[in-house]
């Protein structure tokens, strides 16, 4: 008779969790011991920050699974607070401290599956005891509890996922916040002139945001800032970002990947064959470069954890997906969302890139309520593969990120975009979706078309004497223009060739489609002509990220 497999899931969650339900439902004669070392095993902390304003009233809502019912419906051995110490990889066994009963055992296993997540990044020093983080179930406990009787100002360090959550849901409950980032922008995932409408609908929400800032000291009521300015506060908030929680695999002996998270094959496998890994402690492959790096998304570790039933169980083995990076943010009624890889990052790894700047409404312009987003494309000039995408707005950013998150996967070309047959009617779309006309303004750069200059690149062109031409109306023109450019509305432009002719010409109009047409008009006139990508609002929100400094 065969002895059935032990299996020790060291943390629960999301990662450790989908592996242990999973191998449930492949093995029902395994025995599979779930170890956490907190209070929960189960739980949404995607949701914990919105508790804060009750926007998620039920506290109850976000814990999702318990041990009893976890042992009723899977069958799991599944222990809170119990801790595991280390590992003898030797002997194939755990130490275990029960936090209860405060005693110290030892579990066998055939397979461990290492899920520890990540722990939250906090300022050091003899007060660090009273700054909250917003990592764990408990961490949302004390802050519901220093948040009674209710204070009223905070302070958030850190301007990331957490950081722009807590300051939202803050603002909600009536607080006011002070929000310190030491970068030059919000969500340094995003290129900068996206991330400049997230800084402004923060300010207009009544956060004050300090960017470029950090605080070199600080105490129970107070932080101090790098240039001497004290700001008194009742609450400090760490939103500083995380680490992955590796000391055990260090300690066993395992293998630490380049960017200190542990090392994985595409099976999640660690350097050691019975020991896997999942989450935010695990490295992944990112489906762009194909280098390892950190993501920390709770869909991915789902995934993973059933990569590792699959190869523990010897079901039907399917590679560890590698990561994208999808990922999305709302703060006060912002959508904010991003895909593989950004401009800014795509030039620092010298890769060359093909930007595609829009700006369409998320359904027909006809209809009530449509509301404008900044989509932004990056595409591989030689392969026309997508390389990411960036949209910020209102309604409908998430689906066509989705879209192209889809696409990136199945290897869509960017012109293929295009041919995308998506729903439509006026409450939801356009007869050419959003994602068409990214497609269809690549396919005219691609096929030469149209020639493009990015916003951070007409300086340079100007100074090599290139002329500038609004082609806007004139009302639009004297509403807002760039410095030291011609009015010559597109439908005039022919009037104006003669004065163009033998010069090297920029054209621009409010969002890059009129620019199209004037560049299509003065190309055909044998005129040397770029069109301004993206427009007079893509130039006007780079510039003003130039200018965004406090």
């Amino acid at each position: 008779m065969v002895r059935p497999k032990k299996i020790v899931v060291i943390g629960g969650v999301a990662g450790g969790m989908s592996a242990a339900t999973r191998l449930r439902r492949l093995d029902e004669t395994a025995h599979i011991l779930v170890l956490e070392r907190s209070g929960y095993v189960s739980y949404a902390n995607c949701g914990l920050p919105y508790h804060l304003s009750e926007t998620i009233e039920n506290r109850s809502l976000l814990i999702l699974q318990n041990p009893i019912t976890l042992g009723a419906r899977f069958n799991l051995d599944v222990r809170v607070r119990h801790e595991v110490l280390s590992i003898d990889r030797q002997s194939k066994t755990v130490t275990i401290y029960d936090r209860v009963w405060k005693v110290t055992y030892v579990e066998k296993y055939d397979y461990l599956v290492l899920s520890p997540g990540a722990k939250a990044t906090m300022p050091e020093g003899p007060d660090a005891k009273w700054i909250l983080a917003m990592r764990t179930v408990e961490d949302m406990d004390v802050a519901i509890a220093w948040l009674y009787p209710n204070p009223e100002h905070a302070v958030i360090l850190g301007g990331g996922f957490i950081g722009l959550e807590l300051a939202e849901n803050l603002i909600k409950r009536g607080m006011k916040v002070t929000l310190i980032h030491r970068g030059k922008q919000l969500l340094s995932y995003l290129d900068p002139e996206l991330a400049i409408a997230v800084a402004q609908r923060v300010r207009a929400s009544g956060v004050d945001l300090r960017l470029e800032s950090s605080i070199t000291s600080f105490t129970r009521n107070s932080v101090t800032l790098a240039d001497g300015e004290v700001i008194s506060t009742d609450v400090i908030f760490s939103a500083l970002g995380v680490k992955p929680e590796v000391h055990l695999a260090e300690e066993a002996g395992l293998k630490i990947g380049h960017n200190g998270g542990i090392w994985v094959d595409n099976e999640q496998r660690t350097s050691d064959p019975n020991i896997f890994a999942v989450g935010d402690a695990a490295e992944k492959i990112d489906a762009i470069s194909g280098d390892e790096r950190l993501a920390t998304l709770a869909g991915l570790a789902n995934r993973h954890g059933h990569s590792v039933a699959n190869a523990i169980a010897g079901a039907r083995t399917v590679p560890a997906t590698p990561t994208l990076g999808t990922s999305i943010l709302s703060f006060d009624g912002l959508v904010a969302a991003t895909v593989g890889w950004s401009e800014k990052a795509l030039r620092a790894a010298g890769r060359p890139v093909r930007v595609i700047h829009t700006h369409p409404a998320d359904h027909a312009a006809y209809y009530p309520g449509a509301q404008t987003m900044r989509f932004k494309l990056m595409v591989d000039p030689e392969t026309d593969l997508i390389l990411g995408a960036q949209a910020v707005g209102g309604h409908g950013v998430d689906k066509r990120i989705d879209v192209i998150s889809t696409a990136i996967f199945a290897g869509i070309t960017a012109s293929d975009l295009a041919q995308l047959e998506l729903a439509y009617d006026p409450q939801h779309g356009s007869a050419k979706d959003p994602i068409n006309m990214l497609g269809y303004v690549n396919r005219n750069i691609a096929d030469g078309l149209t020639k493009v200059i990015e916003w951070h690149e007409l300086d340079s062109a100007l100074d090599s004497g290139a002329v500038l031409v609004d082609v806007r109306t004139e009302g639009e023109y004297k509403y807002g223009h760039i410095e030291g450019s011609l009015s010559f509305p597109i439908d005039v432009l022919r009037e104006h060739i003669r004065e163009l002719s033998g010069q090297k010409v920029v054209v621009y109009c409010q969002v890059g489609q009129r620019g199209h047409t004037a560049a299509r008009i003065l190309a055909q006139e044998g005129i040397d002509v770029v069109n301004l990508n993206g427009g007079y609002l893509t130039w006007k929100a780079g510039m003003a990220s130039k200018g965004d400094q406090k």
